[in-house]
């Protein structure tokens, strides 16, 4: 990239979803904006590309259609419950107004909003994040996880097309390879940015790149907007902030959902330029990942998205307390799970289960709506056995073993239990392994029981979604015809930042005064999806995608109005 021929109005540094959203508003309000990135063209539209495109509306069409009744004052409620805000006279007095406001665009723009840009989604609804149980505590009440058409590249295009078209009419210049480094500061205000010009590399979308340093550059304008995204391959950074009285020691054994370039490093040095990092010790890992058997960046981590019939053990073989059911709380569960001092737990289930409750995260692991293959879809959704990804997985990956008896699985189990001839845990008693399985199946008699996980699963069934697509017909365990026997060795999966630099309803940066930075704005992850931790302590699930365009939009909708 050339020194641009005119002054832009706007710097947004990195290319992921909010700087596009940011971009875009700026564009269509007739101002020029330059747009940063440290990697090259292929990365646009950063981690959301590889994201499943799940997005929260409250109320939707979608969701009456599923005959679920969904409201402002239910989600807000269930917002409320999961966040649990308790800073409110300082690190969440502004993420508390971001919450509100974002359940109301979820409630009455949104959809609207990407509709005109050409998104779509599925007719169907998904139940995410159930929550421990509590009506005011953490989780969805009904289901709001709606997928879209075409997962996270659609939700990336219908903002990069018209700001690629921008780019053609020269009201937007791209900077790829460009690694900002320090922000301006003059006077008190933010005027541009310092950094380096990064040597060339084709390297595919994800794949790590080259540090190597061409030259250094300077590039002002009136405002800078970061948009650089979390820490969340930043294990380093991420163990640092890790909140050990909350969710127990650090995970020894962690995997990437995210690639190498998401490593936090803007949040350092936007504090440096005067911003206000709050929250850092609220993050979102999950529970169920699983190393990719095709890894596209080091220790790439795929997320099993479960429905809630699989049994779920410790890693010493005893079943996890209620309500760790899978799909309910993600951040009990990992409480739970690091309580034991070991980082791993298992899925046991069977072939008729996965079939039906096994989904991967990632919009490389779903070709059929990744795709807006119809066709393809339905023969994929609806042909005996699981789809296609998952089956691979299933055959391929390390953390899944297959057999015909309890007991010759748990013998599977014990065989990977060590990475690399070092135990990360104890051998597995068959004879505990076993007698779970029965004592569940035996519930299975009667219509009822006292197994509060098979309570979970019949009301589950009683989504018309949930009973469609989603939730097996329940079933002995130890029945052949619903065999094989599966099990699956679940990691911690690092994900998504929740706290970051605080900002105003604007997505204007916050100083230690607890007055704005003038010419310093901040949206997406890097702000904590707005406000410095829009989610408080808990996320409900399709939230990241959709906090990104929330914070990218009032970002560039409050500077094409200064």
């Amino acid at each position: 990239m050339q020194q641009p021929s005119r002054q832009p109005h706007a710097i947004v540094v990195g290319a992921g979803l909010a700087g596009l959203v940011a971009t875009y508003e700026l564009a269509r309000a007739g101002k020029r904006v330059l747009v940063l990135d440290q990697e090259n063209r292929a990365n646009l539209g950063g981690q959301a590309w590889w994201s499943l495109g799940g997005l929260f509306f409250v109320d939707s069409p979608e969701q009456r259609r599923m005959g679920v009744k969904d409201s402002f004052d239910l989600a807000w409620q269930d917002w409320q419950g999961s966040a649990g805000f308790d800073r409110l006279e300082d690190e969440d007095v502004w993420a508390r107004q971001w919450a509100e406001a974002y359940v109301r665009f979820a409630t009455y723009e949104k959809r609207d909003y990407l509709r005109e840009l050409g998104l779509k989604v599925l007719p169907i609804v998904g139940w995410a994040e159930r929550g421990r149980g509590d009506a005011l505590g953490h989780g969805n009440s009904v289901p709001r996880f709606h997928l879209t058409w075409g997962t996270g590249p659609e939700v990336v295009r219908v903002f990069a097309e018209p700001v690629q078209a921008a780019e053609r009419t020269g009201m937007v210049e791209f900077g790829f390879r460009h690694r900002v480094d320090e922000l301006i500061v003059e006077g008190g205000a933010v005027v541009g940015v310092r950094g380096a010009v990064l040597a060339p590399d084709e390297a595919e979308r994800g794949v790590a790149s080259n540090r190597d340093v061409v030259e250094d550059f300077e590039l002002r304008a009136p405002a800078v907007i970061v948009t650089s995204g979390g820490i969340g391959h930043n294990h380093e950074l991420i163990r640092d902030n890790w909140p050990t009285d909350r969710l127990g020691p650090a995970p020894r054994h962690m995997i990437s959902g995210v690639p190498a370039h998401v490593d936090g490093r803007m949040l350092s040095i936007t504090a440096d330029a005067g911003g206000r990092i709050v929250n850092r010790d609220r993050m979102w890992h999950y529970t169920e990942g699983v190393h990719n058997w095709n890894p596209v960046w080091a220790d790439h981590a795929i997320r099993i998205i479960p429905g809630p019939s699989s049994l779920w053990l410790d890693a010493t073989g005893r079943r996890l307390p209620a309500p760790n059911f899978p799909g309910f709380d993600s951040l009990g569960t990992l409480r739970e799970i690091l309580s034991t001092g070991y980082d791993y737990s298992w899925f046991v289930l069977t072939q008729s289960v996965i079939e039906k409750e096994f989904a991967l995260s990632g919009s490389e692991q779903n070709p059929d709506i990744t795709g807006k293959d119809l066709r393809f879809l339905l023969k994929s959704r609806l042909a005996k056995g699981a789809p296609g990804p998952v089956e691979a997985f299933k055959e391929h990956g390390i953390d899944f073993v297959i057999a015909d008896t309890v007991r010759e699985l748990v013998q599977k189990m014990n065989g990977i239990v060590s990475d690399d001839d070092e135990p990360r845990g104890p051998m597995l008693d068959a004879d505990l392994v076993e007698r779970q399985v029965l004592a569940r199946d035996a519930e299975l008699a009667n219509d009822f029981g006292k197994d509060l996980q098979l309570m979970a699963i019949a009301n589950a069934r009683r989504s018309r979604t949930d009973k469609l697509v989603r939730v097996a017909k329940p079933h002995r365990f130890a029945d052949p015809e619903h065999g094989p026997l599966i099990a699956v060795r679940l990691n911690i999966l690092t994900r998504k930042t929740l706290g970051g630099l605080q900002t105003d309803l604007n997505s204007q940066v916050i100083g230690p005064s607890g007055e704005p930075v003038p010419g310093l704005y901040a949206a997406g992850e890097v702000a904590g999806f707005g406000g410095g931790g829009v989610h408080g302590y808990n996320a409900l699930e399709g939230t990241f995608l959709g906090g990104c365009i929330f914070s990218g939009r009032a970002a560039g909708r409050a500077l094409a109005r200064s």
